[in-house]
């Protein structure tokens, strides 16, 4: 059984997410976690469950996802993955991390890099890598079949799209993507965001006004 827990961190407030199954095996995904309070409270939990992360994952590399990088890849000695095209959006943060006030930003570098179709497994549970740029040039999603469950990041929003307004973004791609990958998904697949509350995809595919249904009627 595949847990996903959610925290939320940093003035963009940014989910972050820790999937975890019965052997204790935790993946850490967008860790957004920039204050030492934010930190704390990730590591309590994972102390609190007695977890061993072993994998750190960027759905895409916008800084209010990567913000804890650095912090968790000393912490727990873990490898950062993130997708190939992902390379020069995590470069830049350290560029402009100062100018939303994040001082002190630690860059990184991606040891492994995730490619569509790639299985990764959470302990014993699977999860599949989903391709879906648009909101970034090299932004995943990652899906677990069995319980029809998706990390998504800033691609699918309860009632919205990811912008497409940022260096490497494409609105109509974003549009293409979603309509062709994940709404190829089953209608009960609860989506979790990289921001606000969780959705399903049979919820979207009617209602969403960018890409649902009524948004054509």
């Amino acid at each position: 059984m595949l847990h996903i827990k959610l925290f939320t961190f940093n003035p963009f407030q940014e989910n972050t997410y820790l999937i975890y199954d019965e052997s204790k095996e935790a993946t850490l995904i967008d860790p957004g976690c920039f204050t030492h309070a934010e930190k704390r409270e990730l590591e309590d939990f994972i102390l609190s469950e007695n977890l061993k992360v072993t994998q750190l994952l960027n759905t895409h590399c916008h800084i209010d996802h990567v913000l804890g990088n650095a912090w968790a890849i000393k912490k727990f000695g873990i490898p950062l993955q993130i997708h190939p095209n992902e390379t020069s959006v995590l470069k830049s943060v350290e560029v402009y991390a100062p100018n939303y006030g994040f001082q002190g930003y630690e860059s990184t570098e991606a040891e492994k890099y995730l490619e569509e179709g790639q299985e990764i497994w959470v302990g014993k549970e699977k999860l599949s890598v989903i391709f879906v740029p648009g909101h970034s040039p090299g932004h995943v999603v990652f899906y677990h079949a069995e319980s029809k469950q998706c990390i998504a990041g800033d691609t699918l929003f309860k009632g919205s799209i990811g912008r497409t307004d940022l260096p490497g973004g494409n609105h109509n791609l974003l549009l293409n993507k979603i309509k062709n990958q994940l709404f190829a998904l089953p209608d009960e697949t609860v989506v979790y965001p990289g921001h606000g509350p969780e959705t399903t995809i049979g919820f979207e595919k009617i209602y969403n006004p960018f890409v649902g249904e009524r948004a054509f009627h």
